[in-house]
């Protein structure tokens, strides 16, 4: 028996060349991919505002307004200040207060205190922080903080400072 001889012919090469550098690309790509797992650093974990939990905020809020009889926006967002719920009550009091509700728990983030500070702020020491565009200054927001990590802000527009405040507190001390 005799064995068949083959000619490489210029296709069978460019294929076989084809082949040998796709797998050496397969190869290189696989190098760097497991170095990186593997290099991977310890990331610090932080807590964040579920659903759940802020839903439970925002329903204490809501009952504290109703027991008010103050209807209006109540908002809770993120640490990012993205709102994670947001409800609008039946016979909310100001057409504004959409805006300014999750206004407020987004200011209350971004600067890790409550709004009243800020207004308080701006109507004595340092009335130059209404400068700071896109904040909402007013009484009503709040950041919610969790084993003294800053996870998100509740903000509530119903009818007037002091009720707003309060219905804010109120939606924190249900995670307290």
């Amino acid at each position: 028996m005799t064995m068949k001889q083959t000619r490489a012919t210029p296709a069978r090469m460019t294929r076989t060349r084809m082949a040998t550098c796709a797998l050496a690309l397969v190869a290189l790509c696989q190098v760097p991919h497991q170095a990186a797992r593997a290099a991977v650093p310890d990331l610090p974990t932080r807590p964040v505002l579920t659903l759940a939990v802020a839903q439970r905020i925002a329903a204490a809020a809501v009952q504290q307004a109703e027991a008010l009889h103050t209807p209006g926006v109540i908002a809770v967002v993120d640490d990012a200040g993205e709102v994670i719920v947001q409800i609008r009550m039946d016979n909310a009091f100001m057409r504004a207060s959409g805006t300014l509700a999750p206004g407020k728990a987004r200011s209350a983030v971004m600067f890790r205190r409550p709004t009243a500070t800020l207004e308080a702020a701006i109507a004595g020491a340092r009335p130059a922080l209404v400068s700071a565009q896109g904040f909402v200054m007013m009484k009503g927001g709040e950041p919610i903080f969790i084993r003294d990590r800053l996870v998100g802000g509740i903000g509530v527009s119903v009818d007037t400072p002091d009720h707003d405040e309060q219905i804010a507190q109120a939606g924190l001390a249900a995670v307290k």
